[in-house]
């Protein structure tokens, strides 16, 4: 496997055993039977393989990222529990049953562990818990919680990404415009604003350092143009529309980042759009749209922004940074 870590230019993500895993049967043994019957439950079942759960797919496709480089590790995954240290061995002997790349784990019994997302330097927060979901993203912390079912890997190398715009890449500042001035006065406000990046959202960070990764793809296919097939494709899938894409496509650009697809949809539905486009993970700050998409495509929602009581002033400021 590639060589040295460096926390600063890898991507690094923090998963919770229930992103990664379907751990619907111990967490009923917890729900219904207690702590002492969960532990007992588990030492039970050390051996016992934990299927894959929503984020798995996504996860195993970032880690396999990391042959594209001899150099470096492009590509970090921390197991972040809230499991103690002997109800976690299970999930370790799954991750590597599975053949997954993580050797990096924090378990804290009963407490949030994304407290360490800072000095891990970490783009991403993924999780079943809404809770520690809506917790790290107040104190600044880009995180998600995933929703749906689990579906088939197919094995593949291939990593597809879909993002919304607003609340997501961005920040939700033309959204509250939005919602107090209504479409004719979001429309008139993009226009007029269509050269004016808006801030960064709580994902801008993570498609940096995706970015970084697509560049040094870009050079592989410099290298071989007839035989490189590029695996790492982004896409924006938001629900807006013209005039105001051009804002998005422009703060994009003024970021220093850049998607392969964009869809201006206008408000209509994203499901069936998603379903073509087959991401292997899609991130959304709005319940409706996520809870639709999560029909047929692995899906997190980003619990930022106003329309989802979370006021920017409370945001750690590295949340709105700009770039250059």
């Amino acid at each position: 496997m590639p060589g040295s870590l460096d926390l600063e230019r890898a991507l690094v993500i923090g998963v919770a055993s229930s992103a990664l895993f379907d751990l619907s049967e111990s967490d009923a043994v917890f729900r219904n039977e207690g702590e002492e019957k969960y532990r007992a439950y588990q030492r039970d079942h050390l051996d016992d393989v934990l299927e894959p759960g929503i984020a798995f797919p996504f996860i195993r496709r970032l880690l396999d990222l990391n042959d594209l480089s001899e150099d470096e590790r492009l590509v970090e995954v921390v197991i972040l529990s809230r499991n103690d240290p002997e109800t976690g061995m299970r999930v370790m002997r799954s991750v590597q049953r599975h053949g997954l790349d993580i050797t990096r784990a924090i378990f804290m019994q009963g407490r949030a562990p994304y407290r360490f997302m800072g000095p891990l330097s970490m783009s991403l927060f993924l999780s079943a818990n809404e809770d520690d979901v809506r917790e790290a993203i107040s104190l600044g912390f880009a995180a998600g919680r995933v929703v749906g079912r689990a579906v088939p890997d197919d094995g593949g190398t291939d990593l597809r990404i879909a993002f919304d715009f607003d609340g997501v890449l961005a920040d939700d500042s033309a959204e509250r415009v939005f919602q107090s001035e209504g479409l004719d006065g979001y429309q008139e406000s993009e226009s007029a604003l269509a050269e004016v990046p808006l801030s960064r959202g709580p994902m801008a960070d993570f498609l940096e350092k995706i970015n970084r990764i697509q560049r040094i793809e870009d050079s592989k296919s410099v290298g071989d143009p007839s035989g490189y097939r590029r695996r790492v494709h982004v896409a924006v899938v938001t629900a807006r529309s013209a005039p105001a894409h051009e804002r998005a496509i422009n703060s994009i650009g003024q970021w220093g980042l850049r998607v392969n697809d964009a869809f201006f949809l206008g408000g209509i539905d994203k499901g069936p759009i998603l379903e073509v486009l087959r991401p292997h993970i899609f991130f959304d700050d709005q319940r409706r749209h996520v809870e639709g998409a999560a029909l047929s495509t692995p899906s997190v929602h980003i619990p930022f922004g106003e329309l989802n009581g979370v006021r920017e002033a409370e945001l750690d400021g590295r949340l709105n940074r700009d770039k250059p």
